[in-house]
């Protein structure tokens, strides 16, 4: 089934596309604002060199405002959220996976913003009540080095990756400091949960994974580099970042697991007690508007979570058919932070 529905828009290309993102942004920011821009923003995010791509642009848009980006790992930025809380130093939250963003709406680090375009956005695809919108959605996959594994021989789903024989060939980024791998390992204990309401199985199953994996990456692109230098042949990661890879020439391939995967909504969300808030939501606006996303899936693979974006604009691999696996988030978000520090605890480096 297609997972992700798209449909038509008119879309202005080529060089008029930032002529046409200053009108759009002028009026939404015009109709949102109660008053004019701070000269400063503060951005946390996870998304490195990319998002500085965007940040660039957004300062060509707002010369008089000074972005601090701050490049952390989403679960790096609710920790310091969380320790900052009393004195807020972040105007905006870029990039985190749904369970995190509910964990911090629940402990009041965020607040609420509906971006123009908003109903362009699937209900499933933000929060309810506007405390952060889905940008990206991003599905994980099983990817391996094509010159250490053969096709026919490479992990089909999420269950192969017990096989003995890939023992020492895994390698992992830190699921405590990245979202992305944080999302997968709670979904493998949510797999068993949701049937017997009991998260031992799925701490039986981290630990016959821990027993295959050589290394737990410091950074995503560490890990591609092990991946290429054959430390490890194996790896869990997302589509974009792979695709990404392989277009520069890595010896990568990837897999959509059979019985499903993970499809993080990749997000934005204001946080609460925000020093800067006009030139907050300004940011919100660009990162939302059709434009951007549009140029984040055509230059960095990110598959864009609007409606209204058409097709054929988009990359090959967006439009193939991808089967979610289903994850209740509000549990995810709610039982996360423990499953993870039982994994951390009494499973991380000691099933070897």
């Amino acid at each position: 089934m297609e997972v992700f529905p798209l449909t038509r828009c008119a879309l202005v290309t080529g060089s008029r596309w930032l002529l046409t993102l200053v009108l759009v942004l002028a009026l939404a920011v015009a109709a949102s604002a109660q008053g004019a821009l701070e000269d400063r923003l503060v951005i946390y995010s996870p998304h490195g060199d990319q998002g500085q791509v965007f940040v660039e642009e957004f300062q060509k848009l707002y010369p008089n405002v000074k972005v601090d980006y701050l490049f952390l790992g989403a679960q790096e930025v609710l920790d310091r959220i969380r320790a900052e809380r009393g004195n807020p130093q972040a105007d905006i939250w870029w990039g985190a996976p749904t369970n995190l963003y509910l964990q911090a709406k629940r402990e009041g680090l965020l607040q609420p913003y509906i971006p123009s375009g908003a109903d362009a956005i699937d209900p499933a695809y933000r929060d309810p009540d506007h405390y952060f919108y889905g940008t990206f959605l991003t599905p994980l996959v099983i990817v391996y080095n094509t010159r250490a594994v053969r096709p026919a021989d490479a992990p089909k789903d999420w269950d192969d990756l017990l096989d003995p024989k890939w023992k020492d060939r895994i390698v992992i980024r830190d699921p405590l400091a990245a979202g992305t791998t944080r999302t997968m390992y709670i979904a493998m204990v949510y797999r068993f949960y949701k049937e017997t309401g009991s998260a031992e199985a799925g701490f039986d199953w981290l630990r016959r994974l821990d027993a295959n994996t050589r290394n737990y990456s410091s950074h995503s692109a560490v890990m591609f580099q092990e991946l290429a230098r054959g430390v490890g042949d194996v790896t869990v990661w997302n589509i974009p970042d792979t695709e990404t890879q392989i277009g520069q020439g890595m010896p990568f391939a990837y897999l959509v697991p059979e019985s499903g995967t993970p499809v993080i909504v990749d997000g934005i969300a204001m946080v609460a007690g925000a020093r800067h808030p006009n030139a907050a939501k300004a940011f919100y606006e660009f990162v939302m508007s059709k434009e951007v996303l549009t140029r984040f899936a055509t230059e960095f693979n990110r598959m864009p979570a609007r409606s209204d974006i058409p097709a054929e604009l988009l990359p090959e691999w967006m439009r193939q058919s991808i089967k979610p696996m289903e994850l209740d988030w509000e549990v995810l978000a709610e039982y996360g932070d423990q499953w993870m520090r039982e994994w951390d605890e009494n499973i991380r480096g000691r099933s070897r």
